[in-house]
């Protein structure tokens, strides 16, 4: 049946008011995550004291936690669908996160194995749990609404650059103004969700804006399809950036003649990089549209690779700077590629868990495991020759992964309700 005038209106109106609140959701989300969290492993060093070993330590706990906390928020977004319950109990971490932070850096200096065990709670709860929360209910919402996520996204990437232009400079005046815009941040995030209301036809409410009927057996059934596997296999190579991006801060401070000329230097770096992965997040979806959700996914794997191959190789602070700022390409077309990939190949009812679990819980794991003994190796063997190791890593997985991924669903396929071949 045709949609009226007013019918496609309202649809325009919606779909203009659920971009706009997202996008600014998503924007004071990576501001507070930036002003608290950016420059983390270089407070840790230069505040309080420890050692790439005891950071990465640190490191593994907040991925545990992320783990757990990916696991259970992806599963209970799936049954509540557009309700906000999940978003609310997030924003009050947020809001708190600048407290949150002043009583990590008191408990590590009291004892590390405690202060590493609230603050990487408080942080895998927070920010790596958090985060895909609103992007898979914003790629909900995309759907429904008609938007591009990669468009909404950008705004995220813009809200990190903002905050780490600043991070720097706050930080060698006193790193707890960093804290208290953090919880300022989260407070703007509160009033913005008040706000953000995602109205539907009746059809799209019956199935997103009431509890959905998945069940934990649905979820279950996912570990049955080869198909998963193979994009946790992907997954598994490709994650490895986030334990590479840990303590590169620290690296990159040293190539300068005083920390706090490294600490400034670092936060126009990262600002720099992430304007480049805003407008990265604006085309990728025109790119992954043209090219395909798994061709998305090997491209983004490979400029990882070079990445940081690339770090282990050059030499001096504009070299360095120069691989680093390649993130800004990467990171965009693997955002956008994976939510697509999901969508084409598995139900979309589960887009929560899939993202969440089959991704960002992957990760967590990843880095579990790695973050220890990356901090190890870089006492041991340095940097460059860690970054040699993880770029090799990220290669082969990749390469692996052309021939077991696939570009699309057979259209005759169940998209869950059987195994079926890669």
């Amino acid at each position: 049946m045709a949609l009226t005038h007013d019918e496609i209106a309202m649809m325009k109106e919606h779909h203009s008011s659920s971009y706009l609140l997202l996008s600014a959701l998503l924007f004071f989300f990576f501001v507070t995550w930036s002003s608290s969290g950016s420059l983390l492993s270089i407070w840790l060093h230069q505040e309080v004291g420890l050692q790439p070993g005891d950071t990465g330590i640190i490191f593994s706990v907040l991925s545990v936690s992320a783990l757990f906390a990916q696991i259970c928020y992806g599963f209970i977004q799936d049954k509540l669908g557009l309700r906000k319950h999940l978003l609310w109990y997030i924003t009050v971490l947020l809001i708190l996160s600048g407290p949150a932070y002043l009583l990590f850096g008191y408990l590590l200096k009291i004892n590390i194995l405690i202060g590493s065990l609230f603050g990487g709670l408080y942080i895998g709860l927070t920010f790596n749990g958090g985060i895909g929360v609103l992007e898979s209910y914003t790629e909900r919402v995309a759907r429904q609404t008609h938007f591009e996520f990669g468009k909404a996204r950008m705004w995220g990437s813009l809200g990190w650059a903002v905050a780490t232009f600043f991070a720097g400079l706050l930080f060698n005046i006193n790193p707890q103004l960093n804290f208290a815009v953090a919880s300022c941040s989260g407070l703007v995030f509160f009033f913005l969700l008040v706000r953000l209301s995602v109205p539907g036809d009746t059809q799209a409410l019956s199935t997103e804006g009431e509890k959905s009927n998945i069940k934990l057996e649905d979820a279950l059934r996912l570990l049955t399809l080869p198909r998963f596997w193979a994009l946790v296999f992907f997954v598994v190579g490709t994650c490895i950036y986030g334990v590479y991006d840990q303590q590169f801060p620290v690296y990159f401070s040293s190539q300068f003649p005083t920390l706090q000329e490294g600490n400034a230097m670092y936060g126009y770096l990262n600002s720099f990089q992430v304007f480049l992965e805003a407008a990265g997040m604006f085309c990728a979806p025109w790119l992954v549209n043209r090219i395909g959700a798994k061709n998305g996914l090997i491209f983004a794997g490979m400029i990882m690779a070079l990445r940081m191959v690339s770090s282990g190789l050059v030499e001096g602070p504009l070299l360095i700077s120069i691989t680093k700022l390649l993130h800004g390409v990467e990171l965009p077309v693997l955002l956008v590629s994976i939510f697509k990939y999901n969508s084409a190949n598995f139900d979309k009812r589960l887009s929560s868990t899939l993202y969440l679990v089959g991704f960002a819980c992957t990760s967590s794991v990843i880095a579990t495991v790695l973050s220890p003994l990356a901090g190890y190796s870089y006492e041991k063997y340095g940097f460059a020759e860690s970054y040699l190791f993880m770029g090799a890593l990220v290669f082969c997985t990749t390469f692996i992964s052309i021939f077991l991924l696939r570009a699309s669903k057979p259209a005759s396929e169940p998209l869950l309700t059987k195994s079926s071949a890669v």
